[in-house]
């Protein structure tokens, strides 16, 4: 047995926390200061904790390669299982002209563009974003309102600022997922939490969207829109989250918004409509945009460059008659959105009581992860010992299934649906690696004690943790580019700095997933991504300037809500 010591450096509670951080310190400064690739700097700073356990809190060399296994393969199930098995589907839809009709119908519903910034962005990014993860939804988001009209540097601001409703529960909740892995909280009641927390940021977004596109005027003419998209989409995150399938938290989200928004503009029009002659570029913003990335080019030009994104959602040689902007038939519409149905119907099919019932009983198996023998300074067994297979019932397997009901109604062949199987593993390999690498960083720290000395000294704060921990999370997904990474690196870091504190630590662990996905319009990844989407590489900075803003003004606003709802006036929110 090996049993966990919080102060295994000189006896000293703070430089054992100062060592504990060292891992965490090397990833952050590898990432942000030497810009060196994810998987790179996650494979050193793994490296670096394993010497650590062995050598500073005395983990037996044995226990320790078994912690780093164990990360291992947690982070391919069921995280990469889900992240994979979802891009698979994105991408089934993109190799058909079905894709293309579901952007037509979304482009064809209103000429203004402070209503597609909505409908696109916050919408159908929503929707991508339940799937495809990864700056997926940023790039087309970006390619499709860029073709609207929208000019290349607003495009990318309304399509990375409208990506943070969603991220919490991104990937068929995969951040949700990874956080109940490592901190061992029933999934369930970090679900409902982060349930409570995101849609408050939900109502807030299309209104800033809306005056990133048109200033004040578009919120004056468009709040009613705005604000409607926002309370539905929360509303729907809330009820899916607290009462149905985490797992389809976003689907249902973005698939209501844009229900409510089309019925919204059956009886409501803004007085003015805002089309590509009234589009002005943010304070000569574009001119500054040539001359930082040493454009040769006029801005008319590089608005029309077509981008990659936008070259791989054309099928127009498949669907000769799908390429103009008229409203699809009814029957188009319903079979573009058709993978989403399928979606949902297995995963609420799997919800029925008498099936999800017999799926726990023959697709499931709890064992207790071989090598490991771990106690708590307390003496207690760490939770992160112990895993639970749902292999039938995972939320891969389920999206598994839908993706072959998905070439089944699009006439996929079987050799093609594995092509882009394959293609989707080759496009996520360094990603496998980070987020494997994450997670087994993640493994080593919780299981041999430094995430414990580390949160024991942050318990030092107090109750006054509850402002360091929103902060927490966001600079983990800022650095990290990935709500989940963020969720595994520090989630067992807020419970141990929670329950030493007498805060709740479900409260504590969403904190982190939910004020995490405003640092992700931030991260060096997501940047690039939104860059190149609208042809301005090389632009990243830009974007930072014109974004930190918005980040750290409704950081400080979820965190406001995060320290309420760790009091008496608001506590009653948490499960």
């Amino acid at each position: 047995m090996f049993q966990q010591i919080l102060d295994p450096i000189l006896g000293s509670l703070v430089l054992s926390a100062i060592c504990a951080a060292l891992p965490l310190i090397l990833l952050f400064v590898l990432l942000g200061v030497f810009r060196v690739k994810a998987h790179k700097a996650a494979l050193v700073s793994l490296l670096l904790s394993v010497v650590l356990a062995v050598v500073g809190w005395q983990m037996p060399v044995g226990q320790a390669l078994s912690a780093t296994a164990a990360g291992v393969f947690y982070g391919l199930f069921p995280i990469l299982w889900i992240l994979v098995n979802a891009l698979w589907i994105y991408k089934l839809t993109v190799a058909t002209p079905w894709f293309e009709v579901l952007g037509r119908t979304i482009r064809s519903i209103s000429n203004d563009l402070r209503i597609l910034a909505i409908l696109i962005a916050f919408c159908f990014g929503a929707l991508l974003e339940s799937l495809a993860g990864f700056g997926a939804p940023v790039a087309i988001s970006a390619a499709m309102l860029m073709a609207a009209g929208m000019k290349p540097l607003k495009s990318a601001m309304v399509s990375l600022l409208a990506n943070t409703a969603p991220v919490a529960f991104g990937a068929m909740a995969a951040p949700i997922i990874a956080l109940n892995g490592v901190t061992g909280l029933p999934i369930q009641d970090l679900a409902s939490m982060a349930g409570r927390q995101t849609p408050f940021i939900a109502v807030i977004v299309p209104l800033i969207l809306v005056f990133i596109v048109d200033g004040k005027r578009g919120v004056k003419q468009t709040w009613p829109v705005a604000v409607v998209a926002g309370l539905v989409f929360g509303l729907a995150q809330f009820v899916t989250a607290n009462f149905f399938a985490v797992e389809l938290t976003d689907v249902v989200a973005a698939v209501a918004t844009v229900a409510a928004v089309l019925v919204m503009l059956r009886f409501w029009q803004p007085a003015e409509s805002m089309g590509l002659n009234d589009d002005v570029e943010l304070s000569g913003a574009e001119n500054l945009v040539s001359t930082t990335v040493g454009a040769a080019v006029p801005a008319s030009a590089m608005r029309s460059t077509p981008t990659t994104a936008l070259k791989s959602a054309r099928r127009s040689a498949d669907s000769p008659d799908l390429n103009d902007n008229t409203r699809p038939e009814p029957r188009q519409v319903w079979k573009a959105i058709a993978p989403y149905l399928i979606i949902m119907g297995i995963f609420s099919i799997a919800q029925i009581p008498a099936i999800k019932a017999w799926l726990s009983v023959v697709g499931s198996v709890t064992f207790a992860w071989p090598g490991l023998n771990v106690t708590d300074a307390a003496g207690d067994p760490v939770p992160a010992t112990m895993f639970k297979l749902d292999h039938f019932k995972a939320t891969g397997t389920l999206l598994l299934f839908s993706g072959l009901l998905t070439m089944a109604l699009y006439k996929v062949s079987f050799r093609q649906g594995l092509k882009i199987y394959g293609d989707t593993l080759v496009q996520l390999r360094w990603t496998i690696v980070t987020v494997t690498a994450v997670l087994a960083l993640s493994f080593v720290m919780n299981l041999s004690g430094q995430t414990a000395s580390l949160g024991a000294y942050l318990a030092t704060a107090g109750v006054f943790f509850a402002v360091i921990s929103p902060l927490i999370g966001w600079i983990g997904v800022a650095l990290t580019g990935s709500d989940t990474s963020s969720n595994a690196l520090f989630g067992q870091l807020q419970v141990t700095a929670a329950n030493a504190t007498g805060l709740s630590p479900v409260l504590m662990a969403a904190a982190n997933s939910s004020a995490g996905v405003l640092g992700k319009m931030l991260s060096l990844q997501n940047l690039a991504v939104a860059a190149a989407a609208v042809g301005l590489v090389g632009a990243e900075s830009l974007l930072f300037r014109k974004l930190v803003g918005w980040s750290l003004g409704l950081l400080v606003l979820i965190t406001v809500l995060i320290v309420l709802q760790s009091t008496p006036v608001l506590g009653w929110m948490v499960p």
